[in-house]
């Protein structure tokens, strides 16, 4: 098992840092421990990397690392490292932590759970937080995943739902460095269970901001049904704001979903919809 408090997490962008500086010569590196979030400095020798607390990597396992594009690494107390992935038996699929030369995404299932081509997680967070900006009061996620949405929508709101049907996911977002706002933070609480079944338990109008952020369609097609764009439409507050992230809205492949998307929101009752390509997806008003 993982250290209980931050532990030491690698992904091949620091394995790159240390075989680099080791073909250098170099006694000694500064490198992050937490996937870029901040850094320490690490001694080198012909064995292999030691760190300031006296955990070691041989250089082995750095190459083991280096070698691994669809997983970040926990260094455990044994010495050991482990991937950070959890096989869910919930949904029958394997998630994961992916590194980026930036902020971390999630796989399952062979999906990402970000943009990564030509953008960071991070960015295509923003961009979706962004599209129905300001974020007041309270506001719904109704997809956690990491957190990253949750996190940066607490930052304005009052109080941020977010929710999680895998408990994979969860577990994932606990090992990740990025996503320790989502379990301090007191103003985001943290559901455990299907959109599709708890958005209909909430109260009418209780909702400022909406960010519906699922999985892609062949995951969760219920999430983007008109049944549930309605209990979207009947938990947010009239002049509440909705975006609905969607995908390349200018894709071949995306296409056929945004147009039915576009009108299940409108026969749903929301009276605008607009298309934001930038966030990749579209912004539903009421």
């Amino acid at each position: 098992m993982p250290y209980p408090i931050d532990p030491i997490v690698l992904s091949y962008v620091q394995a790159e840092q240390l075989q680099q500086a080791q073909k250098q010569g170099e006694s000694s590196l500064e490198l992050s421990p937490d996937l870029g979030i901040s850094t320490i400095t690490v001694q080198i020798s012909e064995d292999g990397v030691t760190f300031p607390e006296g955990e070691r990597l041989s250089w082995q396992q750095v190459q083991k690392i280096k070698r691994a594009d669809v997983n970040c690494f926990v260094l455990n107390r044994e010495g050991e490292i482990e991937p950070i992935r959890f096989f869910s038996e919930h949904t029958n699929r394997m998630c994961s932590l992916m590194p980026t030369r930036h902020t971390p995404t999630m796989l399952i299932a062979g999906f990402t759970m970000h943009r990564i081509v030509n953008i960071d997680p991070m960015e295509d967070t923003l961009k979706k937080v962004a599209a129905i900006a300001p974020l007041t009061g309270r506001v719904l996620d109704t997809a956690t995943g990491l957190g990253y949405t949750a996190i940066e929508a607490a930052r304005a709101a009052t109080e941020v739902v977010t929710i999680e049907i895998d408990p994979g996911a969860h577990y994932i977002a606990r090992q990740n460095p990025w996503s320790r706002d989502l379990f301090a933070n007191p103003r985001i609480t943290q559901l455990m269970g299907s959109s599709y079944d708890l958005v209909p338990t909430f109260e009418e109008n209780s909702f400022d901001r909406i960010i519906h952020d699922p999985p892609v369609f062949s995951l969760a097609g219920d999430l983007y049904s008109g049944v549930f764009y309605r209990q979207l439409y009947r938990v947010l507050k009239r002049g509440g704001r909705l975006f609905h992230y969607i995908g390349d809205l200018n894709s071949k492949s995306a296409g056929t979903v945004t147009r039915g998307a576009l009108k299940r929101l409108q026969e749903s009752g929301f009276k605008r919809v607009v298309r934001h390509p930038e966030a990749f997806g579209v912004v539903a008003y009421k």
